[in-house]
């Protein structure tokens, strides 16, 4: 049983493997925009308030330091902001194990700035969305400790208990961030399930009261004025009763198992008629272990169950598990070609390079350059889908400099090592470089305001340490830099907002097979776009199909308005230029 192989692969929570080609399961997309919705117009800004901005000095970012920086968000042009989760918590997995779904972290501030930060957003014309973590509880959560209690208690089927099984646990499943799925409550006590942390139990939504409490907390954020919900580890949250036990090839990627419940369908389309068709929401899923095959049974509109799903192929294309892999353009551009696919006719997509289970996108997609930024920037803004932009990529943040295992905050960076280099497996010096590269962490470091202490992210000592390079990449210095990555952020998102092609179009990869340069054109009725991108820190030539004649550059990310010479294009380093044809 490979147990530390799973542990490699399901070090971040979000990390999905096996990827392979997407049938045809749909036809392209129309040319005509006959389903409009304002989320698939809309740019998402992710907010982790954590690291954001801090308004008291105490080292952690809060509401009040959001609804400071709201102009800040106006001025960048995004339509809407998902916060990461706001609610009480213990922070065993920086508050993914919610103790209180309706009561504010108090770190964070109260109900009262909760409520004055999204009156801030309203004025200002951008919509929110919050996290739905209803996979799992926190163990401190009133309902588990009541169900603890025993089988007697009302709660007690509130999550998923079973008995041990050879003096061991009631199956294989192994955990994401390391060890046994299932944890004994007391000698000869049942075992409850958790696919991530101890502190993070199960909910058992066979259960009908347990759908009821989540579609009641639904209905009190809704009725506070968000407009959706990002939702964690959704495909998760159905179960197979008869916890078999997992074969050997099933162990290699147990999340797929775990995504594959037997009523996962009926529950989001349960959800989709008791709660979301009563509101004007935008939902996104996070399809951990959701496999290319399946992504549009949760995403068709006909199905009636989420808006969109974020799928990770193209973010975990350098990774194999807590290490880092070899990649090429070739690959990327197919799983975008996939992704487009099968959304199809009736579905929609997310596009997305990075979050906050992520490495730094310029680290690991591009080469830490503003240019690769830049290039980035513009793939993601100019593809069919709904953008969401993580807090810090639009200023070009870097991963931070990890050399010890102390730096490290996430859980999932301290079981990791615990479980390699305690355990004898790799040495420090082969598992650290590694680590770097890929840790959650890089993503979770304070955003860069200014030059000043700290990035101007506090007046403490902030909760993580600020990377050095702040110096030089922060958001004072790039508002005043006409050539900088934030400015181009802006000009993208104003560009896709008044340009439907750009939301609705019909996407086309004119050229899958070269090995640099990333071309593919968006269509809508008689409008035609092309964006063209050098992906690689050398020049580029590049001859375009005669069938396309560029009418005028709509943005270019080094402003030389490069246009092409009897068809060829010469393309700097990680030059991208978008045409209208």
């Amino acid at each position: 049983m490979p147990i530390p192989r799973v542990r490699h692969l399901l070090a971040t929570a979000a990390l999905v493997v096996g990827f392979g080609a997407i049938p045809a399961i749909a036809q392209p997309a129309k040319t005509e925009a006959a389903d409009r919705r304002w989320w698939k117009e809309a740019v998402v800004y992710q907010v982790y308030p954590r690291s954001f901005a801090d308004s008291n000095g105490d080292g952690i970012g809060d509401l009040n330091g959001i609804t400071a920086k709201l102009d800040y968000l106006k001025s960048l042009g995004v339509d809407v902001v998902w916060l990461s989760p706001h609610f009480d918590s213990p922070n065993a997995d920086n508050g993914y194990d919610i103790r209180d779904y309706r009561k504010v972290l108090a770190q964070f501030g109260t109900m009262a700035d909760f409520d004055t930060m999204l009156a801030g957003m309203k004025a200002r014309g951008i919509k929110l969305i919050i996290d739905l973590v209803v996979n799992h509880t926190s163990d401190e959560h009133r309902w588990f400790t009541e169900a603890k209690n025993g089988p007697g208690n009302p709660y007690r089927d509130y999550y998923i208990w079973r008995p041990g099984k050879a003096g061991g646990p009631p199956n294989n499943y192994p955990a994401f961030f390391g060890g046994s799925a299932w944890t004994q409550v007391g000698p000869g006590g049942e075992h409850y399930l958790h696919y991530f942390a101890v502190k993070q139990p199960d909910l058992n939504w066979d259960n009908p009261k347990v759908r009821g409490e989540v579609y009641d907390l639904m209905r009190f954020w809704l009725d506070k004025g968000v407009s959706g919900f990002r939702m964690d580890v959704i495909p998760f949250i159905s179960k197979d009763p008869r916890f078999p036990d997992l074969n050997a090839e099933q162990l290699l990627h147990p999340d797929q198992v775990y995504a594959s419940g037997p009523r996962v369908h009926d529950y989001l389309k349960e959800m989709r008629r008791e709660v979301l068709s009563k509101y004007d929401t935008m939902s996104v899923g996070e399809a951990v272990g959701v496999t290319p095959e399946k992504g549009p049974l949760f995403t068709a509109a006909s199905r009636g169950e989420l808006d969109m799903i974020f799928r990770f192929e193209g973010v975990n294309i350098d990774r194999n598990g807590w290490r880092t892999k070899p990649w090429s353009l070739v690959d990327l551009k197919k799983i975008y070609d996939d992704l487009d696919r099968s959304a199809g006719t009736d579905g929609w997509n997310t596009s997305f390079i990075g979050n906050h289970d992520k490495p730094r996108a310029v680290s690991h997609l591009g080469d830490g350059s503003p240019a690769s930024a830049k290039a980035l920037a513009t793939m993601m803004l100019t593809q069919r889908g709904t953008p969401f932009l993580y807090q810090g990529d639009e200023l070009g943040m870097t991963n931070f400099p990890f050399t010890r295992i102390e730096q490290y905050d996430d859980i999932s960076a301290r079981n990791l090592w615990r479980d390699q280099v305690l355990g004898g497996k790799v040495t420090a010096a082969e598992f650290l470089p590694e680590l770097a590269k890929t840790s959650r962490d890089n993503a979770r470091t304070p955003m860069q305001w200014s030059k000043s202490v700290n990035a101007g992210f506090t007046s403490g000592t902030p909760w993580l340490p600020v990377n050095p390079n702040y110096a030089t990449i922060n958001v004072a210095s790039e508002q005043a830099d006409r050539a900088s990555v934030l400015n181009h952020y802006r000009a993208l998102i104003a560009l896709r907002r008044k340009t439907p092609v750009l939301q609705y179009g019909a996407y086309d990869d004119i050229d899958p097979a070269h090995p640099q340069v990333y071309a593919y054109t968006r269509t809508l009725g008689s409008a035609r776009y092309l964006t063209v991108i050098n992906f690689s820190g050398t020049a580029a030539a590049y001859t375009l199909p005669q069938t396309l004649q560029v009418r005028s550059v709509a943005l270019d990310s080094m402003e030389q308005n490069v246009l092409p010479v009897a068809g060829r294009l010469a393309l700097r380093p990680w030059q991208a230029v978008v045409y209208k044809l």
